[in-house]
């Protein structure tokens, strides 16, 4: 512990550093999924990500004999600062992510140096872990270790937990995802909705036109942005973030897994479905040399996964709090469930995260007969 150091990373090959340690502390862990290292070296350099257009950020790594030992993310989005307390950010309100470490004590020595630095940029309380954007892969798994994350979701250590509560942490928010056995059909109520619905001259279900990309994400940004206001921890998404997004998204696309549903022609709800990367880029360990990028473009080209993720989904708020909400939801996830299973071979869906407090989205997703299958705690300390 004597030659313990924790430096900020300035450099490229700092950098690089900071990407590789996950790959030695999760080697062992079969349920890790390596990022595409370019992917994630991307998402901690300010030119190629849009996030940063509104965050402060100063990653750290710990040193210990020569070797790294650890690190973390402090970083503050500014757009956060500026909503309302009670839905978790606002003013003075700093994160930290991307937090690995070999030991606790190198873990609480990361903690410690993440929250002198967010103190000396005025801010007055911490949450995390946060990776690095609210939209990216925030909370720390607490349960389903047993399995591996899907795309966008995040991976931990079970120790990471005792770990940040017994630094002083308590937790402020749950995130679940909810897994299904997408073969099977919905129970009779739900296919009794779905009918009805059908029956309605008023509601249209649809494709999206991946040919008209920019315009159809327009119309989804629209609807989410206010779908998702209220929600605890929403940060509006912005300009430069939504087309760094869409070109990475954009590959795995398709346009019988997004649905845009409309109410006497106009657009007011939307579900995203995505087939899981994680499962061809897993094999890959990081890099797509020699052979690992021909080998994921032969995928992209005709993708067939076990499973399917819903990472978002909205209805306008007007709708929220009625039937036509629910009948919207079982539509598009119905035609979405038909799809995945006929075109892709997927046999299993999951839908998150989901706010702990957001009712509606559990409700729906019971009434599938869906399960939880993974938590996510972000906590939160006083500085």
């Amino acid at each position: 512990m004597s030659d313990l150091t924790i430096t900020p990373v300035t450099t490229k090959r700092e950098r690089k550093a900071f990407v590789d340690l996950p790959f030695r502390l999760y080697k062992d862990d079969p349920h890790w999924v390596p990022p595409l290292k370019g992917e994630a070296l991307g998402l901690i350099t300010p030119e190629k990500n849009g996030w940063y257009s509104h965050a402060k950020v100063q990653l750290f790594l710990a040193h210990e004999g020569g070797r790294v030992v650890g690190r973390i993310s402090a970083h503050i989005d500014t757009l956060a600062l500026t909503m309302p307390a009670a839905q978790g950010f606002g003013p003075g309100v700093g994160q930290w992510g991307l937090m690995d470490a070999e030991r606790e004590d190198v873990f609480v020595a990361l903690l410690a140096k993440a929250e002198e630095w967010l103190r000396g940029q005025g801010m007055t309380r911490a949450l995390g872990p946060i990776s690095q954007s609210i939209w990216e892969e925030p909370g720390l798994l607490v349960q389903g270790f047993d399995h591996p994350p899907t795309i966008m979701m995040g991976h931990a250590k079970p120790d990471y937990q005792g770990w940040i509560e017994r630094a002083g942490y308590t937790e402020v928010k749950q995130l679940f995802t909810y897994e299904l056995d997408i073969t099977q059909e919905f129970p009779p109520i739900v296919k009794r909705i779905i009918k009805s619905g059908e029956k309605n001259e008023r509601i249209v279900v649809r494709e999206v036109d991946k040919r008209r990309f920019e315009e159809e994400a327009a119309i989804i940004l629209s609807i989410l942005n206010d779908a998702w206001s209220d929600n605890w921890g929403f940060v509006p998404l912005t300009p430069p973030e939504i087309k760094d997004v869409g070109v990475k998204l954009k590959p795995i696309v398709f346009n019988d897994l997004i649905r845009i549903a409309e109410l006497d022609g106009k657009p007011v709800a939307f579900m995203i479905t995505l087939p899981d990367l994680n499962e061809p880029i897993k094999p890959l360990n990081g890099s797509l040399l020699p052979f690992g990028w021909a080998k994921l473009l032969l995928w992209l080209r005709r993708p067939k996964v076990r499973t399917m993720r819903v990472p978002l989904m909205g209805v306008v708020k007007e709708l929220q709090s009625s039937r036509m909400a629910s009948q919207l939801a079982f539509m598009m996830i119905e035609y979405i469930r038909r799809a995945s299973v006929e075109r892709y071979g997927a046999s299993r869906g999951e839908i998150g995260w989901i706010l702990d407090d957001n009712q509606g989205m559990r409700s729906i997703a019971e009434t599938i007969d869906s399960r939880v299958n993974k938590v996510y705690n972000v906590y939160g300390k006083s500085l």
